[in-house]
């Protein structure tokens, strides 16, 4: 079900540090694009390579720099090259499927992590790997596709020119662009909450096989949540205690802020875990109880019927001398004694309420 899970066959053998793309097959180009910001303004200029890229090394200032597309491994290694990044870091950023994590290595700070969309037609979530490499006066962010993503409102706020954003550097933008990706898991995470409501409403009225399948679907999404979202937890403590030289003072604080927000992410995660746990309960208790009250009318019918078959089995045995054989008006009695019979039986079940509409 999980876009994320890759297999990384390939990988085996090759030395560290070796720059091979494991993912999703793509198609589409990879995109480049940097957004410069300058004394006379905020600059958003499409990169036709990587080799463009060696103009903005040594820019004072904060140059913004976005990749979109992790297929070619030539133009991530040409990347790494103009910028000093560690292969280490190179074979993380094209190796899809990483756990969110943090590394210092070679004056750069680099951090990978899952940004989560809600797919409104699969009504399934979707994952993408972001990388983020900060260095002093550049921030390199690295995107799986090129179809989209959730940093519209922190480009528009950067493109203006106004506010922290722009007079910030490298590791604050980080940090808005971390920002928005959590606050993103927040309105995914409240479509899953939606779905689970449906699944919820459904199991009291009349659970079907195809509730157990959307309960289990919607467990490996809440265990798919809680793989990426732990980790990634443990990435913003570490950012959050500072002792980086890439890592402002006054960028510290708003991590401390991000990292609650990842908690109440975890805690939701969490919540949903235990009731799809409650649900599945629920369903297999309903599964069961109608089992139940299904043997229980079997059983009555069966019950019923003993005596009937019992005084029918008495009568049916070929005796010469039974004195009820000769009666005229024996068959009728039989069959008063036979409805007298179910009757009684009836009315006893009745009484232990065994037939009663709650039961």
């Amino acid at each position: 079900m999980f876009e994320s899970l890759h297999r990384r066959a390939g990988k085996k053998g090759l030395p560290p540090g070796t720059v091979s793309y494991f993912g999703r097959e793509q198609s589409d180009p990879v995109v480049l694009e940097a957004i410069r910001v300058e004394p006379e303004g905020v600059r958003r200029t499409r990169l036709a390579s990587a080799d463009e890229c060696a103009a903005y090394v040594d820019a004072p200032g904060l140059t913004w720099i976005n990749v979109d597309g992790l297929h070619d491994p030539d133009a991530i290694s040409r990347l790494g090259a103009i910028f000093g990044l560690h292969p280490l870091v190179l074979e993380d950023i094209t190796h899809t499927g990483q756990r969110p994590k943090l590394d210092e290595l070679d004056g750069s700070l680099f951090v990978v992590l899952k940004m989560l969309r809600y797919d409104e037609v699969e009504r399934v979530i979707a994952d993408e790997q972001v990388s983020f490499v900060v260095l002093r006066s550049v921030l390199l962010t690295f995107q799986e596709k090129a179809a989209g993503d959730v940093f519209g409102e922190v480009r528009k706020r950067l493109m203006s020119g106004a506010g922290r954003l722009a007079k910030g550097g490298p590791d604050y933008l980080m940090y808005a662009l971390i920002d928005a990706v959590v606050d993103n898991y927040f309105v995914v995470l409240e479509r899953m909450g939606e779905d689970i409501e449906e699944v919820e409403e459904a199991l009291l009225l009349t659970p079907t096989p195809g509730e157990l399948t959307t309960i289990h679907g919607l467990r490996r999404e809440a265990l798919f949540l809680r793989r990426f979202i732990w980790p990634l937890r443990e990435v913003l403590a570490r950012l959050e205690k500072g002792g980086s030289p890439l890592i402002n003072d006054a960028t510290v604080f708003y991590l401390r802020d991000l990292y609650d927000h990842t908690i109440q992410v975890m805690d939701t995660v969490e919540t949903f875990r235990d009731m799809l746990s409650g649900m599945l309960e629920l369903y297999l208790s309903n599964v069961s109880l109608k089992l139940n009250e299904t043997m229980k009318v079997l059983t009555m019918i069966s019950t019923i019927f003993i005596p009937l078959s019992f005084l029918a089995s008495l009568y049916g045995m070929n005796f010469r001398h039974m004195p009820e054989l000769e009666t005229r008006y024996g068959y009728f009695v039989l069959l008063g004694v036979m409805a007298c019979s179910v009757a009684g039986m009836v009315l006893f079940f009745r009484r232990k309420g065994w037939l009663s509409k709650q039961q």
